[in-house]
């Protein structure tokens, strides 16, 4: 997780977040241009650290909503505060111990990070999630792809062989005839990638960035935590032991093959 050390925010806080970056060394954690994240690193043993985010407003409102309920199941970290003012929103959560896995001591063993990451999935999955206030990602999913395809949103960067699909038109066409294989019963990440699991010596400490989370289809966060893997190792010889590790008895490859066709709608 990238940090580099900044002597300010360079933004006029809100009163209610300025005095917990007042008492924090402050850091850039940014890695996307949608948001701005900043470390806020507590001084002293003792002391507790932050992240805040800052983004469009009405943007992270379904990611204060979606962490905090992960928080309360013990999945996700603590959000202290989540408000809109001046066209932004603002986001501060308490900071776990532990790295993401993209971090060197995780990536350096991708075998156990395969298995790892496979287990933590499926036990995910097992969650009895009531009350969530997601309950229909999978109906969002669909339309999503759909709105997408409408509009021509055929986006091969992120995936360059188009997972066998030779062009939007075969990739839309077996979408549409399995779609009915994609189940919304499991409670999901939604965007299962290595940055977004935080681990302390290999055990979950939480996750984060939940914000297409709620109850979906468990091959969707297969799907991304196969590739995640390939992505940030380089190589795709770990997928069968992720897939070991989660269970091969809950995997359908053919609803797999679905969502591979609506993630080229991004």
């Amino acid at each position: 997780m990238k940090r580099v050390q900044i002597p300010e925010i360079p933004y006029t806080l809100p009163d209610l977040l300025e005095k917990y970056a007042k008492r924090c060394d402050l850091f850039d954690s940014s890695c996307s241009p949608e948001a701005r994240v900043y470390f806020l690193k507590g001084e002293g043993r003792k002391s507790e650290s932050f992240y805040l985010k800052r983004a469009n407003a009405g943007t992270l409102s379904r990611e204060a909503l979606m962490t905090s309920y992960f928080h309360t199941l013990a999945l996700g970290t603590e959000v202290v505060e989540y408000l809109t003012e001046d066209g932004f929103d603002w986001m501060l959560t308490r900071a776990v111990h532990g790295e993401d896995c993209t971090h060197t001591d995780y990536l350096s063993n991708p075998y156990r990070l395969a298995k790892t990451t496979g287990t933590l999935l499926r036990a995910l999955h097992e969650v009895h999630a009531e009350g969530c206030p997601a309950p229909d990602r999978i109906s969002e999913y669909l339309t999503t792809a759909e709105a997408n395809y409408q509009s021509a949103n055929y986006d091969k960067s992120h995936f360059p062989d188009s997972f066998g699909y030779r062009s939007a038109e075969e990739a839309y066409s077996h979408l549409c005839e399995g779609r009915t294989l994609l189940r919304g019963d499991t409670l999901i990440h939604g965007d299962y990638c290595l940055p977004n699991i935080i681990l302390r010596d290999w055990r979950l400490s939480a996750f984060i960035d939940v914000d297409h989370g709620g109850i979906g289809d468990r091959h969707i966060d297969l799907f991304w935590g196969a590739w995640t893997l390939g992505f940030n190792l380089g190589t795709d010889i770990y997928r069968d032991t992720f897939f070991d590790a989660y269970g091969r008895d809950k995997i359908n490859p053919d609803a797999l093959s679905v969502v591979a066709a609506a993630e080229v709608f991004g």
